[in-house]
């Protein structure tokens, strides 16, 4: 969702650096209008688009995520169950922006509920194509769908060619316009983007109504007569204000410049190569940020006994993309995922334990395995077994022994020396290996660290010359980035993976955790 929501706004952004450079200053202001509705929807709309062939362009390297390692001040790999907390398992994230939402929708009933007020307080006066409120002892002057406000304290004299401005902004529904972005406010309002298409789209507006009614007299005249009066405005982002001073000499510059020319149109096919860059890029993404929400992390096992006591079994060197339950019920706060919604290293470790069930005696399809969500966002497969009937002749120990895992999806994995050919088991312990015996332990000491695990994330990628390249780290503090680095830079050339025949680079990503006592 992350990559998503990034996604939309960096679209957004290229589609009004387009507007702001090309279109802004032309006087298409009808275009313009269409321009600044259509490409937010676009920027929503794109990343679903994926195009096969845009896809193939562009050669994909394989990603591989290695078995986590731990390590503590004294090299020793220590092995526990922990328990999910509270804390750990509620979603901030979506709580603030759930909260965001609720705010913004109260901010934006507020002020619809003032309009509202003000028809029903003031004096209404209806016309044939629109209904008029005259506020006392104002000088407002705005216009909601077919509602005109005024304040009496303009001059009659001014009334008609205010009236008739903002008559265009209803008979054209700008006031839909302008709630089309409260809306998208109120769902994105952590999203600027948004605040800079209302406030141009509602300058096109004034545009739009400047040019019709201008025509009615000169513009000289029309000009004079916005200047020489004060209009108070209302703090409304979603109606159409006849007066704001931030507007005014942006206005004036518009209606006194010049046609532009036909040709000019032309600039609206600079969006072109934008839309072609924008599907290509959002194609070509799809692949990571499937790799990024799927993660192998030691598999836990959940049994549910006949007295509703949950036991949890942790494996010792099981990676996973799920857990697994064994029960006669799911706990009523799992989220049930469809198959269809996982990923492809999900489906095919899915797959690959299905496979090596029937190969032990199982009678079991791909149904009978349902995937659910806890609340930590870690997936779980529910085994539709009795419990009682699955610790006759077996530990929960020995059957998550048993379970058979797909680690890689590549023809033949890179070899480490010494290893055989393709060897990726043999690979993974040389790694592990590797890091305890030259990681430099006693750093830990030196840093200051509060007691506790510290994650640390490794990504490096073997070329397809066998070269260690790079690499790069995340860790709470730099000097245990620097460290990482150094010891990755340790690890001598390897045989590079195959794909098809052909030696092909390869992206390892390891989970890393040390142990602070």
């Amino acid at each position: 969702m992350i990559n998503y929501i990034l996604q939309v706004i960096l679209f957004q952004v290229l589609f009004l650096a387009i507007y702001d450079f090309f279109l802004s200053k032309e006087t298409f202001f009808i275009k313009n209008r269409w321009y600044l509705l259509a490409t937010p929807m676009l920027s929503f709309l794109i990343p679903f688009v994926k195009i096969p062939s845009f896809q193939k362009a562009v050669p994909q390297e394989l990603i591989v995520q290695l078995p986590e390692i731990f390590l503590s001040p004294e090299k020793v790999i220590q092995n526990s169950i922990t328990e999910t907390t509270f804390y750990a398992s509620v979603n901030y994230i979506n709580i603030l922006f759930w909260v965001g939402v609720a705010i913004f929708s109260v901010l934006f009933v507020i002020k619809l509920v003032k309009i509202i007020n003000l028809i029903r307080t003031y004096e209404v006066v209806k016309q044939q194509d629109f209904t008029l409120i005259l506020i006392p002892n104002q000088t407002q002057a705005f216009s909601f769908f077919n509602y005109v406000f005024l304040g009496k304290n303009i001059d009659e004299s001014k009334r008609t060619k205010i009236i008739q401005h903002e008559l265009v902004h209803s008979k054209q529904k700008h006031s839909l316009d302008l709630l089309f972005f409260e809306f998208l406010k109120i769902m994105m309002w952590f999203n600027p983007m948004i605040y800079f298409y209302q406030q141009r789209i509602t300058l096109v507006h004034e545009y739009i109504s400047d040019a019709i009614v201008a025509k009615s007299e000169t513009k000289e005249t029309y000009i004079n007569n916005l200047l020489s009066n004060f209009f108070q405005v209302e703090n409304i982002s979603f109606i159409n204000q006849f007066y704001k001073q931030s507007f005014i000499k942006k206005r004036i510059m518009m209606m006194t410049k010049t046609q532009s020319k036909k040709m000019n149109q032309l600039k609206y096919l600079v969006l072109i190569p934008m839309l072609a860059s924008m599907f290509f890029y959002s194609s070509c993404s799809d692949n990571l940020s499937e790799e990024v929400v799927a993660k192998k992390e030691l598999r836990k096992m959940y049994v549910s006994v006949n007295n509703g006591e949950l036991k949890i079994v942790e494996s010792k060197d099981n990676y996973s993309y799920f857990d697994l339950f064994i029960g006669v019920k799911i706990p009523e706060d799992f989220k049930k995922v469809s198959q269809n919604d996982l990923t492809n290293d999900e489906m095919n470790e899915l797959e690959n334990t299905l496979k090596g069930a029937i190969e032990r005696g199982a009678k079991l399809t791909l149904e009978d395995y349902e995937i659910y969500q806890m609340k930590n966002g870690r997936k779980v497969m529910f085994l539709k077994l009795d419990p009682n009937e699955f610790n006759k002749d077996n530990s929960a120990t020995e059957v998550e022994e048993r379970k058979e895992v797909s680690f890689l999806k590549i023809d033949k994995a890179p070899t480490f020396p010494g290893c055989e050919a393709g060897d990726k088991d043999c690979f993974s312990k040389n790694i592990q290996q590797h890091f305890a015996m030259n990681f430099d332990a006693n750093l830990m000491k030196t840093l200051g660290l509060e007691p506790g695990r510290k994650r640390v994330f490794i990504g490096f990628k073997i070329g397809a010359d066998g070269n260690i390249v790079d690499i790069k780290a995340r860790a709470p503090h730099e000097k245990i980035e620097k460290e990482v680095i150094r010891v990755m830079d340790l690890l001598p050339k390897v045989t590079p993976g195959e794909q098809e025949g052909k030696a092909v680079a390869v992206t390892y990503s390891i989970p890393f955790t040390l142990v602070v006592d």
